[in-house]
């Protein structure tokens, strides 16, 4: 069996604070990168303000509860998917925030799609990419 797909001797606990941790982290450079405000990351993440705070503190006491994992997953792969479609990091990054004429979007940004607060408008936004680059829609 190839060494890459061979199990670890530990597995990793996803529900765990360091996971939690680490998901968070990799939020956060998303956010920088699409200059998110604090209201835009809390509404992404399904959180209130004071939960979001703690969470940049680095105050994340325990697993992240399902609903935002969901939310990260889908924040993750639209993140991922602008990088396959757009390569350079200065035509990534501004496009959620580029008025879009897809029908999806109605002339409105991927970002204010994304901001309507339900996990399925970032499920849209997710979709509309994969389909874009040609992956499964």
């Amino acid at each position: 069996m190839n060494a890459v797909l061979q199990p670890s001797a530990a597995p990793v606990d996803l529900g765990s604070p360091a996971a939690a941790q680490a998901a968070l982290r990799t939020f956060w450079r998303i956010a920088d990168a699409w200059r998110l405000d604090a209201a835009e990351q809390a509404t992404l993440l399904g959180v209130g303000r004071t939960t979001l705070y703690q969470w940049k503190q680095g105050k994340v006491g325990a697993a992240l509860d399902r609903h935002v994992l969901e939310r990260l997953s889908y924040l993750f792969g639209i993140y991922a998917a602008l990088q396959i479609l757009l390569p350079v990091a200065q035509q990534a990054d501004p496009w959620v925030r580029q008025p879009n004429a897809a029908p999806l979007f109605g002339g409105r940004s991927a970002l204010e799609r994304m901001l309507g607060g339900q996990v399925a408008d970032l499920y849209v936004v997710r979709h509309y990419l994969d389909a874009q680059r040609g992956g499964k829609a």
